[in-house]
């Protein structure tokens, strides 16, 4: 069976006539009635009665008449979701981040801009971040720090200092100080992130250069957790200085000798940097930063 024999036959039944039909179609009568004939042939099935000028169809007429109706309706369905999905009206964009501060932001644009798509967000740490992203489990991610990897595209979007924060009654960070020098976190208790964040990455690499050696009294897999227990007394503290919250029981200082810098970097699949909707996405986040093509 053609397709264009069943369509012939959908339209006839629909409209009552070869003529209507025809006009529907763009085609001429002879076009329609050829078709449903070799159709009617190759099956040996009668589909419609010609009686008076008239055609009415016939019971296997009827029942083809509604499994027609099922796949042009499900046709129709598929087109009107392509044409969606092409203008973004439509969909779901899913994404990986270390961090909700700087996903929060750019999801925010991007539902403005796009509001029938979906979002879901998936926080974790940068493995396992990345890796949902390479198992196509996430469409983009937004990594405080990405290896160099031929499968990857990666853009910086942003680059935040470190500062360091510890209860408002600590010696070191009297009311009258401005900033710290990272000497004055040796042998300092501090509550540290998990192995692995970037945070903890980059201040332990400046501490090493510079012979510094904290006392890591606790680890935690949680930045909120990390500045309730530093709130608490328990030690000094790092955080990227755009995500730090005011509390009335810290105090932050900048360093004064050290740069010490988190990122955030959008990234994706160098095999889907086109998809409409990652491009689409990019697009809007790096509306004020400078993204590599």
């Amino acid at each position: 069976m053609r397709y264009t024999q069943l369509r012939s036959f959908h339209a006839v039944a629909e409209a009552g006539s070869v003529t209507a039909a025809a006009a529907v179609l763009h085609v001429s009568q002879p076009t329609l009635t050829t078709q449903i004939r070799a159709l009617e042939q190759h099956y040996a099935v009668e589909l419609f009665v010609r009686t008076g000028g008239r055609l009415h169809l016939t019971e296997a007429g009827r029942h083809l008449q509604r499994l027609a109706q099922r796949m042009f309706s499900d046709e129709a369905e598929a087109r009107h979701f392509l044409l969606e999905s092409q203008e973004l009206r439509t969909g779901r964009l899913r994404l990986g981040a270390v961090s909700p501060f700087h996903a929060t932001a750019m999801l925010i644009a991007f539902h403005a801009r796009y509001p029938g798509i979906e979002i879901s967000v998936s926080v974790g740490n940068s493995k396992s971040v990345l890796q949902d992203l390479l198992e196509f489990r996430t469409d983009v991610a937004i990594l405080a720090y990405a290896e160099s990897d031929d499968r990857l595209w990666v853009s910086q979007y942003s680059k935040d200092p470190i500062v360091a924060f510890a209860h408002k009654d600590h010696p070191l960070f009297r009311p009258e100080r401005t900033g710290i020098r990272i000497a004055e976190l040796h042998g300092e208790a501090m509550v540290a992130r998990e192995v692995g964040s970037n945070t903890r990455r980059a201040t332990e690499a400046a501490m090493v250069q510079a012979g510094v050696r904290p006392h890591v009294v606790m680890e935690i897999g949680s930045r909120e957790a990390v500045r309730e227990a530093v709130a608490s007394g328990v030690g000094i503290g790092v955080v990227s200085n755009a995500e730090h919250m005011p509390d009335p029981r810290t105090r932050w200082l900048p360093f004064l000798d050290v740069e010490i810098y988190n990122y955030a970097h959008i990234v994706c699949l160098q095999d889907r940097r086109n998809s409409r909707m990652i491009g689409a996405f990019i697009d809007i986040a790096c509306a004020k930063n400078t993204c590599p093509p």
